[in-house]
This record gives C-alpha cells, sequence and structure tokens, in this order.
C-alpha cells in the first residue's frame, strides 16, 4: 500500500508517522510536500500532526489554502483514504472535508498525556480490526483539540454512526473526567459520510512499539492496511 504523509511548514509529526508505516508496518510511504499537485500514486494520505503555518489566525485556516489541499480533496472525492491526526484533523474541518472545528481546550491548558478511546464504530476502513466498544490507549498533544458543532451537525454524527472514538474512562464511560478537552459528546474521532476520511486528535502514530508505551495505534493502521488488501512485513507485527 503506498502512503503519503503531507508536510506543511511548521509540521512535525510527519517523521513519526513515516516511522510508523515504513519501519513498524513495511509499508511503501513518501513525504508530500505542500506545493505537490499529483497525489495520484498514492492509495492513503495522511495529514500529521504539527502547527502548520505556525497556527496562525487559527489551527489549519492557512494549511487549507496550500495547493496539495486541492489534490487532497480530490483524492477523497474519488474514494482514496484520508486520515488526519491532531492538525491534521484541524486541517480537514477547515477545509470542509469533514464537518465541523477544533477549538481551543475548555481548561485553556496545552495537553500532552495518554487518554482511552473507545472504537465507537467498528465498521470503518480506519478501525474494521477493532471490536465495537474496545478500548485503546493512545496519547494526545494538542491545545486546540475541543470538538465543536452545532446542534444538527452533532446529531447526525451520531445518527449515522460517524463518530470513530470518544473519550472514556478506564471502564468505557464516556466520563465529564475522561474528556481532556471539552469536545463535545467526548469526541475524538469522526468520519465523514462516505467512510474514506478520518479525523482524530490522538496520535496512533505514538503507540506502535511498546518500547514508547503501548501499541494500541496499530490497529488503526492495519484496519486501513486490510482495506486495502496489503500485506504487512513488520519486525513488531
Amino acid at each position: 500500500m503506498r502512503f503519503g504523509v503531507v508536510v506543511f511548514p511548521g509540521t512535525w509529526s510527519d517523521t513519526d508517522c513515516f516511522h510508523a508505516l515504513a519501519d513498524s508496518l513495511g509499508q511503501d510511504v513518501r513525504y508530500v510536500w505542500h506545493k505537490e499537485r499529483d497525489l495520484s500514486s498514492l492509495d492513503c494520505v495522511i495529514l500529521p500532526g504539527g502547527f502548520s503555518y505556525g497556527d496562525y489566525l487559527r489551527p489549519g485556516a492557512i494549511a487549507k489554502l496550500s495547493p496539495v489541499m486541492d489534490e487532497v480533496r480530490a483524492f477523497a472525492d474519488k474514494g482514496g483514504l484520508v486520515l488526519g491526526i491532531c492538525n491534521g484533523f484541524q486541517v480537514l474541518c477547515e477545509s470542509g472535508l469533514l464537518p465541523g472545528a477544533l477549538l481551543r481546550n475548555e481548561h485553556l491548558q496545552f495537553r500532552c498525556q495518554w487518554v482511552n478511546l473507545r472504537v465507537d464504530n467498528a465498521s470503518t476502513p480506519f478501525t474494521n480490526e477493532c471490536a465495537p466498544r474496545q478500548l485503546l490507549s493512545v496519547p494526545i498533544s494538542h491545545g486546540d483539540g475541543n470538538y465543536f458543532a452545532d446542534e444538527a451537525t452533532i446529531s447526525r454524527l451520531e445518527e449515522r454512526g460517524q463518530v470513530a472514538f470518544r473519550y472514556v474512562d478506564a471502564a468505557g464511560d464516556a466520563t465529564k473526567e475522561a474528556n481532556p478537552n471539552g469536545s463535545l459528546n467526548n469526541i475524538a474521532g469522526i468520519i465523514n459520510e462516505a467512510g474514506n476520511v478520518l479525523g482524530m486528535m490522538p496520535h496512533p502514530e505514538r503507540c506502535v512499539e511498546e518500547l514508547v508505551g503501548g501499541m494500541d495505534g496499530l490497529p488503526i493502521f492495519r484496519s486501513m492496511l486490510n482495506k486495502a488488501g496489503a500485506s504487512i512485513a513488520s519486525p513488531w507485527a
């Protein structure tokens, strides 16, 4: 499977994504500079975390204007898999590929910690290796992860199963205490209506090896490989 990791000025989780895919999963990966206009050789595009364009105006507001985002929109419209992580989620929302917005954390603090995620839709291209309501331990690192949308949009997301991940406690309950940023309905990740675009605030690329504290990010990447029928060649698989 061929992955492209988009690099904007200010991106800094690109190498983590590259390592997770190339070294931990043995996949074909290349960096995609933000001025590129040809994604035809790729099966999946990843928008990684960081501070694209220094988060000026608001996170993702300038990145959405980069030439590559026209191609990402066309790629998604054709059914290509797109995964936006942290700042990538913010860019997807700003670009209109996903509904809603990521606001400043409710407590106004930058949070870098491990959280529990519940898989609320296990039938997407990004979660098919997970069991329904499976718990994953994945780290977050953000100051603007507070997912917000109007009431009608939230209702549609819930009714159509577009909430992929939710912040929960160790028992799997979506409590206020388990919510690290104030996101409505404890939402941690959503998919588009077609199911081929996922945005999530937690960083699965940072938990693919026991050495760094856990491997619960692997099911997300392996799910994409399952969708494409790709083989996995990895010393940690």
